[in-house]
Protein backbone atom coordinates (compact mmCIF):
# COMPACT_ATOMS: atom_id res chain seq x y z
CA UNK A 1 0.00 0.00 0.00
CA UNK A 2 1.05 3.57 -0.54
CA UNK A 3 0.19 7.02 0.71
CA UNK A 4 -0.76 8.03 -2.81
CA UNK A 5 -3.89 10.03 -3.48
CA UNK A 6 -5.77 9.40 -6.72
CA UNK A 7 -7.92 12.34 -7.78
CA UNK A 8 -10.61 12.67 -10.42
CA UNK A 9 -11.54 16.29 -11.07
CA UNK A 10 -14.58 16.14 -13.37
CA UNK A 11 -15.79 19.23 -15.20
CA UNK A 12 -19.05 19.93 -16.97
CA UNK A 13 -18.36 22.75 -19.43
CA UNK A 14 -20.96 25.38 -20.15
CA UNK A 15 -22.68 25.02 -23.52
CA UNK A 16 -20.26 25.67 -26.36
CA UNK A 17 -17.28 26.03 -24.00
CA UNK A 18 -15.84 22.51 -24.05
CA UNK A 19 -12.80 23.31 -26.22
CA UNK A 20 -12.03 26.53 -24.33
CA UNK A 21 -12.24 24.67 -21.00
CA UNK A 22 -10.08 21.81 -22.28
CA UNK A 23 -7.43 24.28 -23.47
CA UNK A 24 -7.53 26.19 -20.18
CA UNK A 25 -7.09 23.00 -18.16
CA UNK A 26 -4.38 21.71 -20.49
CA UNK A 27 -2.40 24.87 -19.73
CA UNK A 28 -2.30 23.87 -16.03
CA UNK A 29 -0.45 20.61 -16.74
CA UNK A 30 3.19 21.77 -17.16
CA UNK A 31 3.49 23.67 -13.88
CA UNK A 32 1.61 20.98 -11.97
CA UNK A 33 4.01 18.29 -13.16
CA UNK A 34 6.84 20.29 -11.58
CA UNK A 35 5.18 20.28 -8.16
CA UNK A 36 6.45 18.13 -5.33
CA UNK A 37 4.69 14.79 -5.26
CA UNK A 38 2.98 15.07 -8.63
CA UNK A 39 3.05 11.66 -10.26
CA UNK A 40 0.33 12.16 -12.85
CA UNK A 41 -1.69 15.21 -13.87
CA UNK A 42 -3.41 14.58 -17.17
CA UNK A 43 -6.51 16.27 -18.54
CA UNK A 44 -8.70 13.99 -20.62
CA UNK A 45 -11.80 14.37 -22.74
CA UNK A 46 -14.75 11.97 -22.77
CA UNK A 47 -15.10 9.84 -25.88
CA UNK A 48 -17.93 7.73 -27.18
CA UNK A 49 -17.22 4.03 -26.76
CA UNK A 50 -19.44 0.96 -26.71
CA UNK A 51 -18.12 -0.04 -23.26
CA UNK A 52 -18.60 3.38 -21.67
CA UNK A 53 -21.45 5.47 -20.36
CA UNK A 54 -21.30 9.16 -21.22
CA UNK A 55 -22.19 11.92 -18.78
CA UNK A 56 -22.23 15.71 -18.66
CA UNK A 57 -18.80 15.93 -17.00
CA UNK A 58 -16.96 15.54 -20.27
CA UNK A 59 -13.52 16.77 -19.17
CA UNK A 60 -11.62 15.01 -16.39
CA UNK A 61 -8.26 15.56 -14.74
CA UNK A 62 -6.70 12.24 -13.75
CA UNK A 63 -4.26 13.02 -10.95
CA UNK A 64 -1.95 10.96 -8.78
CA UNK A 65 -0.17 12.60 -5.85
CA UNK A 66 2.49 10.98 -3.67
CA UNK A 67 0.73 12.12 -0.48
CA UNK A 68 -2.38 13.96 0.65
CA UNK A 69 -0.14 16.83 1.76
CA UNK A 70 1.22 17.17 -1.79
CA UNK A 71 -2.31 17.34 -3.18
CA UNK A 72 -3.28 19.92 -0.54
CA UNK A 73 -0.27 22.06 -1.49
CA UNK A 74 -1.31 21.85 -5.14
CA UNK A 75 -4.76 23.17 -4.30
CA UNK A 76 -3.22 26.14 -2.51
CA UNK A 77 -1.19 27.24 -5.53
CA UNK A 78 -2.22 30.62 -6.88
CA UNK A 79 -2.65 29.25 -10.42
CA UNK A 80 -5.14 26.60 -9.24
CA UNK A 81 -7.03 28.99 -6.97
CA UNK A 82 -7.30 31.51 -9.82
CA UNK A 83 -8.68 28.84 -12.13
CA UNK A 84 -11.45 27.97 -9.65
CA UNK A 85 -12.23 31.65 -9.02
CA UNK A 86 -12.26 32.60 -12.72
CA UNK A 87 -13.83 29.52 -14.30
CA UNK A 88 -15.88 27.77 -11.60
CA UNK A 89 -17.09 30.38 -9.09
CA UNK A 90 -17.43 33.20 -11.62
CA UNK A 91 -20.86 33.23 -13.33
CA UNK A 92 -19.04 34.10 -16.58
CA UNK A 93 -16.61 31.19 -16.24
CA UNK A 94 -16.33 28.13 -18.47
CA UNK A 95 -17.53 25.53 -15.92
CA UNK A 96 -21.18 24.63 -15.28
CA UNK A 97 -20.36 22.03 -12.60
CA UNK A 98 -17.36 20.31 -11.05
CA UNK A 99 -16.92 17.14 -8.99
CA UNK A 100 -13.57 16.50 -7.31
CA UNK A 101 -13.13 13.08 -5.73
CA UNK A 102 -10.09 11.60 -3.98
CA UNK A 103 -9.27 7.90 -3.63
CA UNK A 104 -6.70 5.72 -1.89
CA UNK A 105 -5.23 2.35 -2.82
CA UNK A 106 -5.23 1.35 0.85
CA UNK A 107 -7.87 -1.10 1.99
CA UNK A 108 -10.05 -0.36 4.99
CA UNK A 109 -8.06 -1.07 8.15
CA UNK A 110 -5.18 -2.32 6.00
CA UNK A 111 -2.69 -1.93 8.85
CA UNK A 112 -4.85 -3.48 11.57
CA UNK A 113 -3.35 -6.45 13.41
CA UNK A 114 -4.07 -9.84 11.90
CA UNK A 115 -5.30 -12.43 14.41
Amino acid sequence: MTQRVYVLAQFQPKAGKEQALFDTLKALEPDSYREQGCIQYTVTRQIAHESATNNKHTIVFNEIWATAADWTAHGRRQQIQQFFENEVSNPNGLVADVIVTAYSDEGVNYDAPVY
